[in-house]
């Protein structure tokens, strides 16, 4: 429970306060390791389930994610500098105790 409460504390404080181009640079660093590590990884994990794809492939599908990467890390991290919080403490509350009632 100590860690559900350090949570709680973390989402009800303003320690994640961020001005929206410190969010998007955030996001683009994260995504930018994201893209490296899924266009190294993907053409091990395609050889091992048998997929066979072109290069031009394999940067369409790299490129088209890493899109909705930097969009959905984006609009999650606005989400919660936008006062938003209390909604995530009250979903962070239901989902603790339907795992841990």
């Amino acid at each position: 429970m100590s860690e559900f409460n350090a949570l709680l504390g973390v989402l009800r404080s303003g320690f994640m306060e961020q001005t929206r181009l410190v969010s998007l640079v955030e996001t683009l660093l994260n995504t930018a390791i994201g893209l490296l590590i899924s266009f190294l990884g993907w053409p091990i994990a395609a050889a091992i389930s048998g997929i066979e794809y072109g290069h031009g492939q394999h940067v369409f599908v790299v490129a088209f994610f890493t899109v909705l990467s930097v969009a959905r890390g984006y609009v999650i991290r606005r989400w919660f500098n936008n006062g938003l919080r209390t909604t995530a403490v009250k979903m962070a509350k239901k989902v603790w105790a339907i795992l841990y009632a």
